[in-house]
């Protein structure tokens, strides 16, 4: 029978983990679990499927057969462009003979090498755990065909049991908090509250992220375990929110709250995937062209190739910052005998220049480039306190 296994780990050698496995569920069978009646019940199941398995199969089934045929086009949810088959089609039938042979095949070669460090930078930066089911299955996949006996393959297949997985409770924390039963329920908050802490994320992707098209993620919770690694908006968002709101309870009834710096962390993620209109994406800022969904290859999934912006990660990141400003206000105040900086003083231009304000009244703006003006050395500005 199967056990769903929480946290632990086992034998398992492939597996690595940022946070001691907190929040792993995975299942597991166990030939003894269960009791007698129960395991002679599978038996007689699996017997009587084995028996029968080529005697009745789903395509004999005439019904079956007809409502297929029938929802075909239906499943068929994002037909490819014309524009998509055709280069496809001169792909696979000119580019690739000819890409097959030297001297371009060097030219294959190199590209499929770059392919694989970035599959492989993916892997090691996220646990093997993948960014989803569909990229889990093609870097499995990548890494075999580059050869079975590697590390790498040996990782993916670890982590395969992570994809298995059923829960039913979840999403009761918030009732709990906003009631008036967290003294009742005090065991249960503190343990949701470790697990709140132990699953954000703690550090950037390793070496220089940018280049492997990574995005900041340092103070980020991910849309499953620490391990994930993957920065989403507003999973972000509402840990946040459940951090800022342990906060203002009593210490001894839900642990110790989140250091300042990472509600700090936390927030800088959030900004940093704002869109020019405002509206938050869910993974990574939004950078490409839409032109790029022509050539979208699956047929199950639309707008699946760049990012855009979602009501529901939008709303969540400003009732972040909401509950932040309230639960932890910021002050403001000025240095030490009122000195002015110029580098606070650069940016309060650029903001006034970019909102408008010369329009209404341009004295603040006149003040502030006559301040930069006159602190000016031989061509550089004075170097000045950190703020």
């Amino acid at each position: 029978m199967w056990k769903l296994k929480m946290g632990e780990v086992g034998d398992e050698e492939w597996l690595t983990t940022t946070n001691n496995h907190v929040g792993r569920q995975h299942w597991e069978f166990d030939l003894d679990a269960g009791t007698e009646e129960e395991r002679a019940h599978i038996d007689k199941i699996r017997t009587d499927f084995k028996m029968n398995q080529f005697k009745f199969k789903e395509s004999a089934d005439l019904l079956m057969r007809m409502q297929d045929q029938h929802t075909q086009k239906e499943d068929l949810y994002y037909p490819h462009p014309l524009v998509q088959d055709m280069v496809w089609g001169v792909l696979h039938n000119v580019a690739e003979p000819i890409l097959t042979r030297w001297p371009f095949s060097r030219l294959r070669e190199k590209a499929l090498k770059v392919e694989m460090e970035h599959v492989h930078y993916e892997d090691q930066s996220i646990r093997y755990l993948c960014i989803g089911c569909v990229e889990r299955v093609l870097c499995l996949i990548a890494t075999w065909v580059e050869d079975p006996n590697r590390d790498a393959y040996k990782h993916h297949l670890a982590r395969i049991p992570d994809y298995f997985w059923v829960a039913e409770d979840g999403m009761k924390m918030q009732a709990i908090m906003s009631s008036n039963l967290a003294e009742e329920y005090g065991p249960n908050l503190r343990k949701a509250h470790d697990f709140v802490k132990s699953s954000q994320v703690r550090d950037n992707p390793p070496r220089d992220f940018s280049k492997m098209y990574r995005h900041t993620s340092k103070g980020a919770w991910t849309f499953s375990i620490q391990g994930h690694g993957w920065q989403v908006s507003d999973c972000t968002a509402e840990g946040l929110k459940v951090a800022l709101l342990y906060s203002q309870m009593s210490q001894e009834l839900v642990g110790e709250k989140l250091e300042t710096e990472r509600l700090y962390d936390a927030v800088n993620v959030i900004l940093s995937l704002q869109s020019e209109n405002g509206g938050f994406p869910a993974w990574e800022p939004q950078r490409a062209y839409s032109w790029l969904e022509k050539f979208n290859p699956t047929e199950f999934f639309e707008d699946v190739l760049i990012e855009r912006e979602y009501v529901e990660c939008t709303s969540s990141a400003i009732q972040g910052m909401v509950v932040g400003e309230y639960v932890t206000p910021m002050e403001y105040t000025n240095l030490d005998g009122n000195r002015s900086n110029l580098v606070h003083t650069s940016w309060a231009l650029i903001s006034l220049i970019k909102a408008g304000q010369a329009e209404i009244d341009r004295g603040p703006i006149e003040r502030g480039i006559r301040l930069l003006i006159n602190s000016q050395m031989e061509g550089d500005f004075p170097q000045q306190e950190i703020t």
